[in-house]
């Protein structure tokens, strides 16, 4: 009898420290983490895509991936999916945009299932999620801004296309660039509409703005992304300028397509976004389980380049 009542209370043990153990592998091997990705709208999203997938499988993670191909509604779906399942340890959400996500990241917690915002911000409770793993998208805009003073002498009007409505990295993107632009009397957009992160939006744009406005009166162009810059680029060379010369191009996200555009001479800076978030947000999702304090904004940082040399002498 006391043989079997110390079985019990081995049992009990191993019951109460298994999740711990599994937990305090520093990789995570062993987790299963719900992925929400926003789509694939831009060569960015899908660099992105391949850098978190990689890092699961180099951890031993087993990563469900669900494409909400743009759409909020099929990322609360995927959650929904996850947590009435039951069979995540996690969930790393990258939002499609800020607001909405209140109900799902209650249900999550509800249900114990710790969930990391990668990317894009969400407007919800800070109680709500673990942490936020993300570049600075104010400071984006501020870099992309504080070039383009630096090389019009600060007499520049500045056609913006802009992200998609609603998200953190257009609107950040955004404020960062109107902060330092306020500082300077001659520089002002004339134009802002939304490409929604899309090369042919971008173009499309452009084209638009192109036929609406005298090219003279246009300095230079803002693209939250570079594939809005790229499209842009098609548009000013059908209309018979010069991209980088008579409209400056400055944009966001240091794709490898941009380099090529820099090489060219078609396009004159780019803001680097970097993929590599999903380390430091499987690192989030260990330190959580582990049972540590993290803060609620993880940055990853990144700088402005004008050259594929200096980009490739970071990297």
């Amino acid at each position: 009898m006391r043989h079997i009542k110390w079985m019990l209370v081995v049992v009990m043990l191993l019951a109460l420290v298994a999740p711990a153990a599994l937990a305090q592998d520093d990789g995570g091997a062993g987790l299963t983490i719900g992925f929400s990705q926003i789509g694939s709208e831009s060569a960015w999203r899908t660099s992105f895509t391949d850098a978190v997938q990689a890092e699961a499988e180099a951890r031993g993670i087993n990563l469900l991936f669900s494409d909400a191909q743009q759409e909020q509604e099929n990322q609360i779906a995927a959650m929904q999916a996850w947590i009435a399942q039951g069979d995540v340890d996690a969930i790393i959400l990258a939002p499609v945009v800020v607001s909405g996500w209140d109900v799902v990241l209650e249900e999550a917690r509800d249900a114990g299932i710790p969930v990391v915002i990668v990317d894009r911000n969400v407007d919800a409770d800070e109680s709500l999620y673990v942490t936020r793993v993300s570049s600075d998208f104010v400071h984006e805009g501020r870099l992309a801004a504080a070039w383009l003073v630096q090389a019009t002498s600060g007499q520049c009007n500045i056609v913006e296309l802009y992200g998609t409505v609603g998200s953190a990295a257009a609107e950040d993107r955004n404020d960062g660039f109107e902060e330092v632009i306020a500082l300077f009397p001659g520089m002002q957009i004339i134009r802002s509409e939304t490409g929604n992160f899309v090369r042919t939006e971008g173009k499309q744009v452009m084209e638009s703005i192109l036929s609406a406005e005298d090219p003279a009166n246009i300095c230079a162009v803002f693209a939250h992304n570079d594939d809005m810059a790229i499209g842009a680029v098609e548009a000013i060379k059908e209309a018979g300028l010069d991209p980088a010369e008579d409209i400056l191009i400055v944009s966001v996200d240091a794709i490898p397509d941009i380099f090529d555009s820099l090489d060219a001479g078609d396009v004159n800076a780019t803001v680097e976004l970097s993929p590599f978030m999903g380390g430091p947000a499987f690192d989030a999702v260990v330190a959580h389980l582990n049972g540590e304090e993290l803060p609620k904004w993880v940055p990853v940082a990144g700088k402005l380049y004008t050259s594929r040399e200096a980009y490739d002498a970071d990297h």
